[in-house]
């Protein structure tokens, strides 16, 4: 497991409105030199619940194909969500995407019952790790930070922990970001864990603020990065295997882990 880029592409979204969400992103990350690239939560259309209107089918997704040749282009991985159709359900889907063209997924867990998400989504019911470069990622979406049992590290029958990193990607609203900023550090400590986490800024069509506040946090709860000006960009951050092997090694705190009640 080596050292590992993360990029964190923090920036406005155009409602419902594809091609220009693309063009913006095409130009944050131009010319990156990076491993994994985390884009907002609904990369290409915001958190809408217009589902049927902006849906893609997952296995012809126009959207997923963009991402696929950004993967190859920049030769690192991107892990972001989009609405995707499948079967007779819609789903606010994470996509982990990496260079070799390689799709896994993710479908939200818990949805956001504030917004009626629930009502235009179908949950997701399975955990989702992903390796990459050495690397075991929890891949998670917005509202799924609430509920750390989502998350629970253990360690395996390896003798290691099931992951490394948990990926967030977010609409997460101004009005509400104290809870964001002291969720995620949480979330680091309790899993031993590294957290690397993605939040819109800007207005949305639902006149709801977004201040941002992007961040990774390394295993004993410090904040690595954050972003401290509201305007759009992508900053890449290295976190470290070495660091995080001390962090467990040090204080074997999962080991004492009881996963059941």
């Amino acid at each position: 497991m080596q050292d590992l880029k993360i990029t964190l592409v923090e920036t406005e979204q155009f409602w419902e409105y594809k091609s220009a969400n693309f063009n913006n992103y095409s130009r944050l990350l131009t010319g990156l030199e990076t491993d994994l690239v985390l884009l907002p939560e609904m990369f290409q259309t915001g958190f809408t619940m217009n589902s049927e209107q902006n849906a893609e089918p997952f296995e012809c997704s126009e959207s997923i194909q963009w991402l696929m040749e950004k993967s190859a282009e920049l030769g690192a991985a991107i892990y972001t969500s989009l609405i995707v159709k499948d079967g007779q359900n819609f789903h606010n889907r994470g996509v982990f995407v990496k260079p070799n063209g390689e799709v896994e997924y993710y479908d939200k867990r818990k949805l956001f019952t504030l917004a009626g998400e629930d009502k235009y989504y179908k949950e997701g019911n399975t955990e989702k790790i992903v390796n990459y470069k050495g690397w075991k990622f929890n891949l998670q979406i917005c509202y799924d930070l609430r509920f750390p049992e989502n998350v629970r590290n253990r360690i395996n029958e390896d003798n290691a922990p099931a992951y490394d990193v948990i990926l967030y990607v977010a609409n997460w609203p101004e009005r509400r970001i104290g809870h964001w900023s002291y969720l995620l550090p949480a979330r680091a400590i309790e899993n031993q864990c590294y957290v690397a986490a993605v939040n819109r800024i800007g207005k949305d069509e639902n006149q709801l603020d977004y201040n941002g506040q992007s961040v990774i946090i390394d295993p004993n709860g410090n904040t690595l990065s954050a972003f401290s000006i509201l305007h759009n960009q992508a900053h890449t951050f290295v976190i470290k295997q070495s660091y995080l092997t001390e962090i467990r090694e040090k204080l074997p705190f999962l080991r004492d882990r009881t996963l059941e009640f």
